[in-house]
């Protein structure tokens, strides 16, 4: 057009006198310029894209601007097109009207929040709508950690593993940390999962760490990892998902929050197979191993026939309960042994897993005598030295007193127990009558006997007098153990208490006994004392809780008691 105009003017000027040339060369000027403006208005788009940055790494994230300002409404650009090398975190969109100047203008605005898929020279697709057609946009996505990081960075995210080189089942622990400046809010993590490995979270912590002079918020988590076989462990890369900025309540947008997506960085761990020189049965890679055992009772107290439980606890540090191995069943002549189902627990913390297994065995000797129960040795690795080592519990020796159990029925010569032949004579009928005497009497005595127990069971319970006072001492011994501070009396009183204080307890553990009676107290009671008496290093008793405890037991008990006594059938254990 400009140039038709150009053909124009000049053929005119040409027929034009001279000094009127100049005027007409300024006209053909300003035409022109009139024409581009014309010209730019009318390619003029309706539809813009622009980006808040052109370069980025890959665990960054960026902001495009979309905007519409056509004369058609409704509607939206396919953002699917997006999806190909981008993440869509979020989507806003919102309809703006203003004047500038005099000039009204209104459009339609979306912000969306992408993170690069892959590294290297990517677009931003054109996006269509109503006929109109945006721009692409070049984006350059680099390495995680090329583009500048301190200060200039509001968040990222560090992963770090307490070893560069472990053996096979041994214990990893690998702490994720999410720093910020900026407050972050709506957090979403991607769970650790790796293939081949037992992963499982133990701790979690939020402080605070300065950087270069910055103060940082740190949210850690701590994973322990257990590698299943040898060779090459990938920890792979974890993405975070937050959003920026102060949460408004009253705002149903939050147009100042913005959605961060964080990635961190992948690292590989060298799993190295369990050493040639390892001679154990049972391969046990662990920081510490160790045996601890303990009785139901005095085990100088060993009489034939009276039971008494034998508990054993194997705990390893850095070690899954379900990796410890059984221990050796006893098979003693003399002994008979009733072993109850292995309980096993694990213990998480900032130190990763403690697994440990207790093995309850109940054991009655059925003839007098001396008697010894081997050793028990288990050989394991260990992790912080290096090498391998053995941990033993003593062969423990006992003396049992009384007689030896036989049957009631003695055999005879044929193999059959003796008998006796009843003689029968003839009883004269005043005989029968004064047995009827009798028979009636002792009905009515009967009768009398059964009201007053009845009378002195409503006052002191249905036990018998010899028994009470035997709860009574053992209730005593109880109080007095727990304010002594001295774990091992206190699980030996308690003991003793419980088996007085429900019979069809007795020669049962204190774990084997809260399985019937299940009482809460006793259940927490016990928790503190396997503390004190099988954690290495072992946890002190909260003494004041100690005596609440017991003072609530001795309660509950009573009131359960008397519970049970008024209940129409007996309680069945």
């Amino acid at each position: 057009m400009v140039t038709l105009f150009k053909a124009i003017s000049t053929k005119m000027i040409g027929n034009i006198p001279a000094f009127k040339a100049p005027l007409l060369r300024l006209a053909q000027a300003m035409a022109a310029l009139l024409l581009l403006i014309m010209a730019c208005a009318a390619n003029a788009q309706d539809l813009s894209a622009s980006v808040d940055r052109n370069e980025l790494a890959i665990n960054e994230t960026f902001t495009l601007t979309l905007r519409y300002s056509g004369k058609q409404s409704g509607g939206q650009p396919d953002f699917n097109l997006l999806e190909q090398d981008f993440e869509v975190l979020s989507r806003q969109q919102s309809n703006q009207y203003r004047v500038i100047n005099g000039r009204a203008e209104s459009f339609v605005e979306w912000t969306v929040i992408l993170a690069p898929l892959k590294e290297g020279k990517l677009f931003v697709p054109s996006l269509h709508l109503h006929g109109e057609v945006s721009d692409a946009i070049p984006i350059t996505v680099n390495q995680a950690g090329q583009v500048p990081a301190g200060q200039n960075r509001k968040a990222f995210l560090e992963v770090e593993t307490d070893k560069e080189k472990i053996f096979v089942q041994e214990q990893l622990l690998v702490k994720v940390r999410l720093y910020t400046t900026v407050g972050l809010h709506d957090i979403a993590t991607d769970p650790l999962q790796i293939p081949g490995a037992h992963v499982e979270k133990v701790d979690e912590q939020r402080f605070e760490r300065r950087i270069d002079g910055v103060g940082h918020a740190v949210y850690e988590l701590t994973y322990a990892v257990f590698p299943e076989s040898s060779g090459e462990l990938q920890i792979p890369s974890l993405n975070y998902v937050a959003v920026t900025g102060r949460r408004d309540p009253f705002s149903l947008f939050n147009r100042n929050a913005q959605r961060i997506r964080l990635r961190s960085d992948v690292k590989t761990i060298q799993v190295e197979p369990k050493p040639d020189s390892y001679s154990g049965s049972h391969w046990l890679p662990a920081a510490s191993l160790g045996l601890v055992q303990s009785w139901s009772k005095d085990p100088e107290e060993f009489k034939v026939g009276e039971p008494i439980t034998r508990i054993i606890n194997l705990r390893a540090e850095g070690l899954r309960a379900a990796q410890l191995p059984p221990l050796p069943q006893l098979n003693i002549d003399g002994l008979k042994t009733y072993p109850d189902q292995p309980q096993q627990e694990n213990q998480t913390g900032a130190g990763g897993v403690d697994g440990s297994r207790i093995e309850t065995t109940a054991i009655v000797a059925t003839k007098p005598g001396s008697y010894q129960l081997p050793a028990i040795t288990i050989t394991w690795w260990d992790t912080k030295s290096g090498r391998q080592r053995a941990t033993q519990l003593p062969a423990f020796r006992f003396s049992v007193t009384g007689s030896s159990v036989t049957n009631s029925a003695t055999p005879g010569p044929s193999g059959l127990p003796n008998t006796q032949t009843p003689i029968t004579k003839e009883v004269e009928p005043k005989f029968w009558q004064k047995v009827a005497i009798a028979a009636i009497a002792s009905h009515l005595l009967w009768i009398f006997y059964f009201f007053k127990l009845r009378q002195e069971s409503r006052l002191y319970g249905n036990s018998h007098p010899a028994e009470r006072r035997s709860k009574g001492r053992e209730a005593n011994k109880l109080k007095l153990a727990s304010q002594e501070n001295d774990p091992a009396a206190l699980q030996a009183a308690l003991v003793r208490w419980v088996h007085a204080q429900w019979p069809q307890t007795a020669g049962r553990s204190l774990i084997e006994a809260n399985q019937i009676l299940k009482l809460p107290e006793l259940s927490k009671l016990q928790a503190l004392l396997e503390s004190a008496l099988y954690l290495n290093p072992p946890r002190p008793l909260n003494q004041r809780q100690v005596e609440i405890l017991v003072d609530q037991l001795l309660t509950t008990s009573t009131k359960q008691i008397e519970s049970s006594q008024r209940a129409p059938l007996p309680q069945l254990f």
